[in-house]
C-alpha cells in the first residue's frame, strides 16, 4: 500500500534537513517552507547590478557609459519603426544653413524627435520589404515613375560625359562636369512631381538631392551621401508626396535604380571611397542596402547568413537580393580571401539568423553612420539643412544634415 502524498512530499521537503546541525554554517539559512534550518548556501543578492551584460539586459539601466563603439553597438536598443509626421500647410520653408557646431549641438541634435524620426523612417522602409524579392510585384505610383526615371535621366548624364584620361587610380575630373550638371538640373527634376503649392519645398529638398551622389571637391562617395538620399526620401514622406503603401517600392524600386546609377558613377569615375573603414567596414561605399536586404532574407527557407560564401547561391539570387548583390560586389572588387579583406561581413555570415543580422546592422547603422560618421564629418565640410517642415513650428534640434 502507497503511502499519503502528503507524506511524501513531507520525507521529499525535509530530506535536506537531515544534516548534523553541527556541520552547518554559523548562520545557517532558512527553509521557506518550514522555517528549519538548511544546508544549502543562500540565493544570490539581485538588487545588486551584475558585473558582466547579460544578452537581455536593459540597455538603458547598464551602469556605466560604454567606452568604445563595439560595447555602444551592443548595447544600443534595435530601433523601432515609426510613422513620419506629415506637414500641413501654410508651408514656409528655408534656405538651408549650418546649425550643429559643437558636440553639444550634436548632442541636441540625437535627442530631438526628428532624429529618431528619421531612423524610424529607415526601419520602415526595411520592415516593407521584408521576406520579399525584388522581382515581386510591387505598387508603383505615379510619383515613384517619375523619380525612377529622374534617375535615369542621371545615368543617361554618364553616358554623355566619358571619363577623361588619367593615370589617378581615384577621382577622374569628369565627374566634375557630370556632379555640375545634375546640380543645375535638380531643381527642375524636382518640379516633375511636385504640386504646385509644394515648388517652394525645393529650396530644402535640392540640397539633399545634390549631397546624394557624392562631392565634387574630393570626388568621393561614403554612406553620409547614401544617407542624404535617404534624407531626401525621407522629406517626400514628410510633405505627403510618398506614403507608407509606397514604402516598398521605393526601397525594390527607386533605391535599386539610386544603387545602380552609384554603382555606375563609382566605375565610371572611381570614385573614391569617403571615410572608408578599410577592411573592418561592411562595404567601401554603401550600407542601406545591407540592411534591406538582410530585411528581404529573413525566414528564407533554405539561405541563411552563412549562404554568402556558396558562389552558386550568389550567381542565382544575386539579382533578387540587396545583400546578396552587395556581397558579389564586394568579391569583385577586392582581391584575396574573403575573411582577410572583409572580415566584418565574414562574422557576420556566422550569425545563425537574418532576422539578428538585420537589426544588428540597425544599430551599427545608428551609432556607427547616423551618431558618428556623417554628423561628425559634416561639421567642417558641410552644410546642415532643415528637415522639411515649418519653420516657426520645429525647434532648432529638430535638423537633419
Amino acid at each position: 500500500m502507497e503511502p499519503p502524498r502528503d507524506h511524501q512530499q513531507q520525507q521529499s521537503h525535509h530530506h535536506h534537513h537531515q544534516e548534523d546541525p553541527s556541520k552547518l554554517s554559523e548562520s545557517p539559512t532558512i527553509c521557506a517552507k518550514c522555517g528549519g534550518p538548511t544546508c544549502f548556501p543562500p540565493p544570490p543578492d539581485l538588487s545588486a547590478n551584475p558585473s558582466y551584460i547579460p544578452i537581455r539586459f536593459p540597455a538603458v539601466n547598464l551602469p556605466n557609459p560604454p567606452t568604445n563603439t563595439k560595447e555602444a553597438i551592443i548595447r544600443t536598443p534595435v530601433p523601432q519603426p515609426q510613422k513620419v509626421d506629415i506637414i500641413s500647410p501654410p508651408y514656409h520653408f528655408t534656405a538651408p544653413s549650418k546649425i550643429i557646431h559643437s558636440q553639444d549641438d550634436i548632442v541636441q541634435f540625437h535627442s530631438s524627435p526628428v532624429f529618431h524620426n528619421f531612423l524610424g523612417f529607415v526601419v520602415s522602409l526595411s520592415e516593407s520589404i521584408k521576406s520579399r524579392k525584388l522581382s515581386d510585384p510591387y505598387r508603383v505610383s505615379s510619383t515613384i515613375e517619375v523619380i525612377i526615371s529622374i534617375l535615369q535621366i542621371l545615368s543617361d548624364y554618364v553616358d554623355e560625359i566619358p571619363p577623361a584620361p588619367q593615370s589617378a587610380r581615384y577621382g577622374n575630373v569628369a565627374y566634375r562636369t557630370w556632379h555640375e550638371r545634375m546640380s543645375s538640373d535638380a531643381e527642375p527634376l524636382m518640379l516633375k512631381f511636385l504640386p504646385l503649392d509644394l515648388h517652394g519645398a525645393t529650396v530644402e529638398l535640392v540640397p539633399y538631392f545634390t549631397d546624394s551622389f557624392g562631392n565634387s571637391s574630393r570626388i568621393d562617395y561614403g554612406t553620409g551621401h547614401e544617407t542624404n538620399f535617404a534624407a531626401w526620401l525621407y522629406c517626400l514622406a514628410r510633405l505627403g508626396i510618398v506614403t507608407e503603401e509606397d514604402y516598398p517600392a521605393l526601397v525594390a524600386r527607386v533605391f535599386v535604380k539610386y544603387m545602380d546609377l552609384m554603382r555606375k558613377l563609382q566605375h565610371t569615375y572611381s570614385l573614391e571611397p569617403a571615410g572608408s573603414h578599410g577592411v573592418w567596414g561592411l562595404d567601401d561605399y554603401h550600407f542601406l542596402p545591407f540592411i534591406f536586404g538582410s530585411s528581404q532574407l529573413i525566414d528564407h527557407k533554405y539561405m541563411k547568413p552563412k549562404s554568402i560564401h556558396n558562389e552558386d547561391i550568389l550567381e542565382n539570387f544575386s539579382s533578387e537580393y540587396l545583400y546578396l548583390s552587395c556581397i558579389v560586389f564586394v568579391k569583385k572588387a577586392k582581391k584575396g580571401l574573403f575573411s582577410e579583406h572583409s572580415p566584418l561581413l565574414d562574422d557576420i555570415s556566422g550569425v545563425p539568423t537574418w532576422n539578428k543580422v538585420n537589426s544588428g546592422l540597425l544599430k551599427m547603422y545608428k551609432v556607427e553612420v547616423l551618431e558618428k560618421e556623417c554628423i561628425l564629418g559634416l561639421l567642417n565640410s558641410k552644410t546642415v539643412i532643415y528637415v522639411t517642415h515649418q519653420v516657426e513650428f520645429l525647434p532648432v534640434a529638430d535638423l537633419v544634415w
